[in-house]
């Protein structure tokens, strides 16, 4: 199966629509649509419902989707692994995001540094949840990522898993408590996630995320090293006593045969388990 297919199907089963499928791939819609029927006949099965007004995916589309994606990050990913392994300057890419590694990025590249035949670390700063995307299509070689996160395609160790707090505007009215629990802030274990999500989309950093908390308008749960890491005025954090760890974890390519990726690996996994509680997020926040 030839790649450009598989591209043309996924621009129609995100867009769910031919002309704007069309438009996003620079291709006029008759052509696409031929495409899209020349690949359903070479499979054997539909792909898409289509009527007057509508285009939905079939179960077979629905798999398809999923699958293609991962191919053709992989095909684009096996480009850039190419044209990097011609680089004569070795180097690893790091994704993380701002303010998402628990303290432990220094601590981490200062002992990976040491390691024999180190190679030079190159840090790619990312918005929430980017790493997964970008390991699968070859812009990174390992990532610090908080679970969870789509691990197709991807290995992953937990380093730490730390007590979660919730952030406060000084003025709220439950900012005077010692602790808390989800019951408290309106939450069940399960909403958790979606809740976090929701916050997320209005915010690209942890700075406007705590400006949004100083002026009330939003109560994030988040690791309890960014309590110790980022104290601020107006803003309180309590520790919340049944919600779930929050878990950082380090990822990488499945087929990844790196050996310096995999040094750095061992040297994560090492620092954190030796990284003071201070730093790691164990600490005390009331």
């Amino acid at each position: 199966m030839e790649s450009r297919p598989l591209r043309y199907f996924v621009a129609v089963a995100e867009e769910l629509n031919f002309a704007r499928a069309a438009e996003r791939l620079g291709i006029s819609a008759p052509p696409l649509s031929r495409a899209i029927r020349r690949l359903e006949a070479d499979l054997g099965v539909t792909l898409f419902e289509r009527t007057t007004h509508t285009v939905a995916l079939t179960s077979a589309g629905t798999v398809l989707l999923a699958e293609a994606r991962i191919a053709l990050d992989a095909l684009q990913a096996a480009g850039r692994r190419a044209q990097r392994a011609a680089d004569p300057e070795s180097k690893l890419v790091l994704a993380v995001k701002a303010d998402g590694d628990a303290g432990l990025l220094e601590p981490i590249l200062d002992r990976y540094a040491r390691e024999p035949g180190a190679v030079p670390v190159v840090i790619r700063l990312c918005g929430w949840h980017e790493q997964p995307r970008l390991l699968r299509c070859g812009e990174a070689d390992v990532a610090l990522i908080h679970e969870p996160f789509d691990h197709t395609g991807l290995d992953a160790e937990t380093l730490i898993a730390e007590p979660r707090v919730v952030a406060l505007a000084a003025a709220h009215p439950l900012s005077d408590r010692d602790h808390l629990t989800l019951a408290d802030l309106g939450l069940h274990a399960g909403d958790l996630y979606r809740f976090m999500d929701e916050i997320r989309q209005e915010t690209r950093d942890l700075a406007q995320l705590l400006t949004l908390v100083g002026l009330g308008r939003v109560n994030p749960l988040l690791p309890a090293s960014v309590a110790a890491r980022y104290p601020r005025p107006g803003v309180v954090y309590r520790p919340v006593s049944d919600a779930p760890p929050s878990v950082l974890a380090i990822a990488w390519p499945q087929q990844s045969r790196s050996t310096a990726t995999a040094a750095l690996i061992r040297t994560a996994a090492t620092t954190a388990a030796t990284a003071p509680d201070h730093q790691a997020g164990r600490t005390r926040t009331s």
